[in-house]
């Protein structure tokens, strides 16, 4: 497989997470395919719960996402570190809010769903990843953690 082909495929599959699941079979994609003849499994698929964008221009992230996507954003969530959200499909959640501290940079962190979310963090720990956020539970919205592998953050959420 060439790194073009490659490069191809993972970018093919950018949209799904943005709709809110991905398989977790890798696609196969022999040279004559091109990205969009990409197959999929749907056997077994990981769903983004709440997908995190911390920006420092709130208003501007949020009108570029509802006039690119045709959605209305809420007003600041307190629950949520005063982020606006709006729906992903399959019952989850897009976000944007300020950073909340100095030391907060600009981050896109997806929050993947889990059964199990104290066995999620063991797993991650397990394979080297930085706990940054224990298991946390926010009232009526269940719980999530903040995990960090090779630089980058990752979320795992409970419902």
């Amino acid at each position: 497989m060439t790194t073009s082909t490659l490069r191809a495929a993972l970018l093919s599959l950018l949209p799904a997470m943005a709709v809110g699941t991905l398989s977790t079979t890798e696609p196969t994609v022999s040279p004559e395919q091109s990205a969009p003849d990409v197959q999929v499994s749907k056997e077994k698929v990981i769903q983004v719960q709440f997908l995190e964008i911390v920006t420092p221009d709130v208003d501007a992230m949020c009108g570029t996402l509802e006039e690119l996507h045709d959605v209305k954003f809420s007003t600041p969530v307190a629950e949520f570190g005063n982020a606006r959200t709006a729906a992903l499909e399959g019952g989850g959640l897009i976000s944007v809010r300020a950073p909340m501290r100095a030391d907060e940079g600009p981050v896109v962190r997806p929050y993947l769903l889990v059964d199990d979310i104290e066995s999620a963090v063991e797993a991650a720990r397990a394979t080297g990843s930085e706990i940054a956020m224990p298991p946390t539970q926010i009232p009526t919205r269940g719980k999530f953690a903040i995990y960090i592998q090779g630089g980058i953050q990752h979320g795992l959420w409970q419902i």
